[in-house]
């Protein structure tokens, strides 16, 4: 029996965050947070001058807080069938995240390899990248999942 109970309430638990969606309003102001982040990328890259490393590091964090709040935000219409489609999307964009994060360095040295005479060191991807493309994918996927339903 008590057993039973802590089987339940550790169900309880997993499913309250497996279900976890802010409310819809929330798409808006990841869209919001997302172009801003963009456009001030833009203009910090083609307008100002000097150390400004950690306007950059603001930015790309700002980017991906907007994409997550994109992601995990309900759609006007929240049913079993949008929870299955973002479900495949998470799915999708993991595998394909892994993927790139395993074959993109390579690929990359092999490039600037043939580019560049000169012996290139071999580089790891950081972690903004790979955030960036793998919330990238799972939207991607998604609204493309979503339309064709």
């Amino acid at each position: 029996m008590n057993t039973e109970k802590l089987i339940d309430c550790e169900r309880t638990r997993l499913l309250k965050i497996t279900k976890f969606r802010l409310p819809h309003q929330f798409m808006m102001i990841g869209m919001v947070v997302t172009v801003i982040s963009i456009v001030m990328m833009f203009v910090r890259a083609s307008v100002m001058d000097g150390d400004t490393q950690w306007l950059k590091l603001l930015l790309q964090k700002t980017l991906l807080v907007g994409m997550l709040l994109m992601s995990v935000s309900k759609d006007k219409i929240e049913d079993e069938m949008t929870m299955s489609l973002r479900a495949q999307s998470y799915a999708v964009a993991f595998i394909v995240g892994v993927v790139y994060a395993l074959v993109m360095p390579y690929v990359e040295f092999g490039v600037s390899n043939v580019v560049n005479s000169g012996g290139e060191v071999y580089k790891d991807l950081g972690d903004f990248q790979v955030l960036l493309f793998m919330l990238m994918i799972q939207l991607m996927f998604y609204h493309t999942l979503k339309r064709y339903r």
